[in-house]
């Protein structure tokens, strides 16, 4: 995968030599075989300059930039010299080395490192980096790019200990000759491996003068034959293939890096999928999330599972009431048998309200304000009243809408989410949160993490804190939010939120606690971004 400009420090630390002494110690019996470790203290003052780990002359290199470790610690490195069980269908091709920072204390999980990793057997099968995961008993792959004419992978990991080896995969040719054909006139390619929609980069590994050192093509169709030509990694378009060789010549050598893999057909296992990189272990009953500015799919867990969404509902309200045209400025009177639809669902003390009273007046701003920060279930049903519509017709349009927009196993029985008949998919919701954040009043609600305001007749002030802890707790730079909670729905929750140019949509369905929910949504957030700057 290609380095950006902000990684280059990784490389620069892999040359560094400070003046520490490491030492390597072997250790056998007549009973085990030998094991070698590479033991080395890193000081406070090292840590903060960088330092890459670099053990048995090369072969692993932990590369610390400055900020990974915060106290004094020793390092760790064990070449284990002893059987292990392979991955189904995968060969061993490396070392297993086990390392291990003894200060578990000195590093932040959330931050992950590069492990540079030799191995001795080339090939042209895909190659990665797996960690042994002591919780399951069985190998789990790591983020990785492979430099077939170097020798060498890189991997990205946020574990203080682990066990890891490289594998390569016999039936997953990504190293060899391409050749084109001329079919789309685009960035596309053939491919027998990878399932059609797959995104690949192809690295030229020849000198071109002043042709590209990469292209990123999408497969869109199958082939070479293998039976004919066993070497041939692609069939590239012509259009592709210019911009790295030169087509009077046929083919050209190169080497491809998944950078998504679609999820059905082709022969690509799991290992060499995005979306088994290291992810967060989710207990919600459905999840997903998505890269917010291309749409792709960054991880999910039963997305496609129709559950009761509870007050996310809400969102696709004030699409309704705001695509009607409503002035935001006008003024409602409040009816107290607004509520009284609420009291169909639930008891009334269970209800989250706006407190006020029969013909109070405000401004339509305020009842939206009050039903995307506050959730108030009341303000719901006297907006439906104020849009014009009539409650029936509202309703209608809510499930239309969705319809529409492709949220084809989401259904509204009510506007609010009371309803445990409200029904909708983590897919679904990030199609609908999608669309509803475009309009900048509700995107604007979102956030708010208060919203005040008097009524107009009787100057009742009253003050609306957002339902969502982890907008108020500042953890996330949020650009849209929705809670919600029935004891059918469990915590629900939606949370868009950017980092730099990134952004991220999560929709959680189904979490136990707010605590579970809101930690698998920061994780899941912060996942994303780690995953959208690694393919990028």
């Amino acid at each position: 995968m290609q380095i950006k400009k902000m990684k280059i420090a990784v490389f620069l630390i892999l040359c560094l030599g400070f003046f520490i002494f490491p030492k390597t110690i072997i250790i056998a019996d007549n009973d085990q075989p030998t094991n070698l470790i590479y033991s080395i203290n890193l000081d406070k003052a090292t840590i903060g300059r960088g330092y890459t780990v670099d053990g048995f002359n090369g072969d692993i290199k932990l590369s610390l930039v400055p900020g990974i470790l915060s106290q004094d610690t020793p390092v760790e490195v064990i070449q284990l010299n002893e059987d292990m069980p392979s991955p189904l269908k995968l060969d061993r091709i490396s070392h297993i080395y086990q390392f291990e920072f003894k200060n578990k204390a000195a590093y932040d999980v959330h931050k992950p490192f590069y492990i540079q990793f030799s191995y001795s057997e080339s090939n042209n099968f895909d190659k990665q980096v797996y960690f042994f995961d002591k919780n399951y008993n069985s190998w789990r792959p790591l983020p990785t790019r492979d430099f077939p004419d170097k020798f060498f992978v890189r991997s990205l990991i946020h574990l203080p200990f682990a066990r890891i080896a490289i594998f390569s995969n016999p039936d997953l040719l990504t190293a060899g000759e391409a050749s084109w054909y001329s079919y789309r006139g685009g960035n596309f390619a053939a491919s027998p491996d990878f399932p059609q929609g797959s995104r690949l980069r192809v690295h030229i590994m020849e000198e071109n003068g002043s042709k590209q050192d990469f292209i990123d093509v999408i497969i869109n169709d199958f082939g070479p034959d293998r039976e004919k030509h066993p070497g041939r990694v692609l069939d590239i378009d012509r259009v592709a293939f210019e911009k790295i060789a030169n087509p009077g010549d046929g083919v050209t050598s190169v080497y491809i890096e998944p950078l998504y893999v679609a999820p059905e057909g082709g022969k690509v296992l799991s290992a060499t999928a995005e979306q088994e990189k290291l992810i967060p272990r989710i207990t919600a009953k459905s999840a997903i999330a998505l890269d917010s500015n291309t749409g792709d799919v960054i991880f999910e867990k039963d997305a496609d599972k129709a559950l009761p969404l509870a007050s996310l509902t809400k969102l696709m309200s004030m699409k309704i009431l705001l695509d009607n045209g409503i002035d935001l400025k006008s003024t409602v009177a409040y009816s107290a048998k607004d509520e009284e639809y609420n009291y169909l669902y639930c008891d009334k003390t269970e209800s989250a309200r706006l407190r006020v009273s029969d013909g109070e007046t405000m401004t339509v701003k305020d009842l939206l304000y009050a039903s995307l920060v506050g959730s108030a279930n009341n303000a719901v049903e006297t907006l439906v009243r104020a849009s014009g519509l009539g409650r029936d017709e509202f309703i209608r349009r809510m499930n239309n809408e969705a319809g529409k927009l492709g949220a084809d196993s989401t259904f509204f029985e009510e506007p609010t989410g009371l309803s445990p008949k409200n029904v909708s998919t983590a897919r679904d919701y990030a199609i609908i949160t999608a669309a509803a954040l475009k309009n900048p009043t509700i995107q604007n609600a979102t956030v708010s993490k208060d919203y005040s305001f008097s009524t107009i007749n009787t100057k009742q002030y009253h003050y609306i804190k957002n339902t969502s802890r982890l907008l108020r707790a500042g953890i996330l730079n949020i650009t849209g939010s929705k809670t919600g909670f029935l004891d059918e729905a469990k915590y629900c929750l939606m949370t868009r939120a950017r980092s730099g140019e990134k952004e991220v949509t999560v929709v959680l369905f189904g979490a136990e606690s707010l605590d579970s929910r809101d930690y698998e949504t920061a994780s899941l957030a912060n996942y994303g971004f780690k995953i959208i700057d690694y393919l990028n």
